[in-house]
């Protein structure tokens, strides 16, 4: 018998039956993924910390430089989706493996002292579509060393990777850029990715709750996709995420421009606080993700929505005030608790649906938020030019976040059930399930 048919109570109903045994693995594989996607990360704040130098070296405006920025997911959510779909067929081993090495490769043109605007251009598109789907194909290659219930608290340390690529790469970036130029800089992360591709080709391995269309009788059971994402849950978590996304990709591209043309920090200061923010950032998903661990059935809704509306006050009071040192402390503090719901996100997503079909329908969460990826950075960097100053182009955009993550906070408080719509889709799945093996539900 296979690990798939023997781990099958792993089941879309919340039933367990592990006794745990793969836990060693699992957490070998969540620490491997966690550097996956501190690179993946550190490939996408390196074009803000080097927005100035860039700026100035190419001769761009803040709107061209929004575009460069934006143009990285022109084809990031239809790849997300399109990938994510391929891990009902193909490994998610080699699904990772091709993505690392893309990825890689998309940086070292600008190694070139002759590459210009169009290559920058060029490299972020292709950049784009190779991470993607880094995401949610890593959420679901994670899922398959945990049980249902055990799955918090790895998806949390997973996406510290975004925060840990942030709070590495601000200093060790801006040292590159500081000593060897800003060219450098994509050299370097670009050869930190091949280095991770190199090590996962030899010891990547899928876990004992993997599960593709035609394994473990697995095909039969599925429930329409449309079920899926018209429900309250996959709606909200999906908004809630793309508020959020939206918040960290315009922060990524602007803030160190903002905090050093608009608060008067240096460089060095900027990428300082950067690095700070991230820390907090993974301060605030790990000890979410311990707390959730604590309970079988974390009330997901009300308690993440709740914090993504005191995300919003902090975003717009830190746009209102004019005091640098509140400003640090809103970054440090409640602004960062608007990425609970990128947690909460990918485990009620998978929560209600079938192993076999969760890779797609992350890869569907992943299509909608990334699409705030491709708009906050091209929307800010316009809203900036087109202001009367800097300053009054930022608090515009600003604001604008804080109006976004408080009407997501608000729909999360009310829609995000995953338990509830887990036992609604259960029960249409345990019906399709019942009529196609020939008899009656029980």
């Amino acid at each position: 018998m296979s690990a798939m048919t023997r781990h099958s109570p792993d089941r879309f109903d919340g039933s367990d039956g592990s006794d745990g045994s793969v836990c060693g693995s699992g957490w070998r594989t969540t620490w491997v993924l966690l550097a996956f996607m501190l690179v993946n990360f550190a490939d996408k704040t390196v074009l803000g910390l080097a927005a100035t130098p860039i700026m100035d070296d190419l001769g761009l405006t803040r709107e061209q430089f929004g575009t460069a920025s934006a143009v990285f997911f022109a084809l990031f959510s239809v790849s997300a989706l399109a990938v994510s779909s391929l891990t009902r067929t193909v490994r998610t081993t080699v699904l990772l493996l091709a993505m690392a090495l893309l990825w890689s490769a998309a940086q070292l043109p600008m190694l070139w002292t002759a590459a210009g605007f169009g290559t920058l251009v060029a490299t972020r598109v292709l950049l784009g579509a190779a991470e993607g789907p880094a995401l949610p194909v890593a959420t679901h290659h994670l899922h398959g060393w945990f049980e249902q219930r055990e799955r918090t608290l790895p998806t949390a340390v997973l996406l510290t990777g975004a925060a840990a690529g942030v709070a590495v790469a601000a200093p060790t970036l801006t040292l590159v850029i500081d000593h060897l130029g800003w060219r450098w800089a994509f050299g370097a992360v670009g050869l930190a990715g091949l280095a991770w591709a190199a090590y996962w080709a030899l010891r990547g391995a899928e876990g004992p709750y993997a599960c593709r269309a035609g394994e473990g009788g697995t095909a039969q059971d599925a429930v329409p996709y449309r079920r899926i994402l018209l429900s309250g849950t996959w709606i909200s978590a999906a908004l809630g995420a793309f508020a959020a996304y939206w918040m960290l990709s315009a922060n990524l591209t602007w803030m160190p421009d903002y905090l050093e043309s608009v608060t008067g920090l240096s460089l060095h200061q900027a990428g300082l606080l950067v690095t700070g923010a991230a820390l907090a950032n993974g301060v605030v998903l790990v000890g979410h993700g311990l707390l959730a661990q604590r309970r079988p059935q974390p009330a997901n809704g009300p308690g993440t929505g709740a914090l993504m509306c005191l995300a919003a006050v902090a975003v717009g009071l830190f746009a209102l005030t004019d005091t640098v040192w509140l400003k640090v402390l809103l970054m440090l503090g409640p602004m960062a608790l608007a990425n609970v719901i990128m947690t909460v996100a990918q485990t009620a997503c998978a929560r209600i649906a079938p192993a076999s079909q969760r890779g797609v329908v992350l890869g569907a969460l992943a299509f909608v938020y990334a699409l705030a990826g491709a708009l906050a950075p091209w929307v800010v960097g316009r809203v900036v030019d087109a202001a009367d100053s800097v300053d009054a182009g930022y608090r515009t955009a600003f604001l604008f976040t804080s109006a976004l993550l408080g009407l997501s906070g608000l729909l999360a408080l009310r829609f995000l059930r995953p338990e509830r719509d887990a036992r609604r889709l259960a029960t249409h799945w345990a019906t399709r399930l019942a009529t196609n093996q020939g008899r009656q539900p029980s």
